[in-house]
């Protein structure tokens, strides 16, 4: 029995050279729709055609001393059109705007080189502006289980933390300190989302089932899949992008592999890849790594009702007492 006939017999617990055989699916063929048949299948059954839309603020444009090579934020190619700090009077009032809008869960994204206490100050302020069955969610740099405890303590219910593509390489960044940080995230009992991201056409199948596997041994119940975006200006910029069927085929591998109990994303939202099993997208304000205008709401950025109306057309819903 081949990989896809294995999947196809709901058989999810496949060998790495079989998660390879279907990683290598011929994007035109007849294969490739019976994959992403099956990972939106799974997805339906999963999920039960509930959506999520997660939104996230970038409270800060300033450059990064991390320096990712595909980052706008990155210090030696900083691409934005203005630096700023949001102070919170501020945020207080895109999170009303936003509140205008249904959402799940509210992202605080900052670089990494920003001031820890004063990212907590804000979570517990902005956490007090949240409905009841909203979530807050960090998305900052490496940190140890002592700030975990903060996190958690400031109303922190998940973290947004990965090892990306090439982490050492095209980053600053080291593997060891993502890995600590993830197991910090663990052990003080906060959520761990995950994505494999951001993909180029340079990366191999090799290095994609890798990440994969990361996340398929961590568990991760909020899995996604994130192309690289091509920002002007960014060292990365002429290596281009994986086209949207490419996106839509990883998605579908990953969330066969990963099998995520919550939610499965693709990011940046792409229409094709909700074939393959997505019901969550982001919308997103403020910094944006992936865009050149400092206030992405005016450039790349969704808004909650946009992500709402492309999940509506893919078939999926918020929960029925959603407000």
């Amino acid at each position: 029995m081949d990989s896809l006939e294995k999947i196809e017999n709901r058989d999810f617990k496949l060998s790495d050279e079989e998660i390879l055989e279907l990683l290598n699916i011929e994007n035109n063929s007849r294969d490739y729709y019976r994959l992403l048949y099956v990972s939106d299948s799974l997805s339906r059954e999963k999920f039960k055609n509930r959506g999520y839309v997660f939104t996230q603020i970038g409270i800060n444009a300033e450059p990064c001393s991390i320096n990712c090579r595909f980052c706008s934020m990155g210090a030696e190619h900083f691409s934005l059109d203005a630096e700023w700090e949001k102070d919170f009077d501020t945020l207080r009032g895109e999170i009303a705007r936003l509140g205008q809008q249904n959402y799940d869960e509210l992202f605080l994204m900052t670089t990494a080189d920003y001031p820890i206490e004063r990212f907590l100050d804000i979570s517990k302020k902005a956490k007090s502006l949240l409905k009841p069955h909203q979530r807050l969610v960090a998305n900052i740099g490496d940190f140890d289980e002592p700030i975990a405890k903060k996190l958690k303590s400031a109303g922190l219910s998940a973290v947004y933390h990965i090892n990306r593509m090439r982490e050492g390489e095209d980053t600053m960044a080291q593997p060891a300190d993502r890995e600590k940080t993830i197991k910090a995230i663990l052990n003080t009992g906060l959520d761990l989302y995950y994505c494999i991201e951001p993909i180029g056409p340079e990366h191999s199948y090799e290095e994609i089932l890798k990440e994969i596997k990361r996340a398929r041994d961590l568990e991760i119940s909020v899995m996604a899949v994130m192309r690289r975006i091509p920002v002007p200006g960014t060292p990365l910029f002429d290596k281009g992008k994986i086209p949207a069927r490419e996106l839509a085929k990883i998605v579908a591998v990953t969330n066969i592999v990963v099998n995520p109990q919550r939610s499965m994303n693709v990011h940046e939202p792409a229409q094709m890849a909700m074939m393959a099993g997505v019901n969550q997208l982001y919308a997103e304000v403020g910094a944006n790594p992936r865009d050149v205008k400092s206030d992405t709401e005016k450039g790349r950025g969704f808004t909650p009702d946009k992500a709402w109306e492309m999940l509506w057309e893919a078939g999926y819903k918020p929960a029925d007492n959603f407000n």
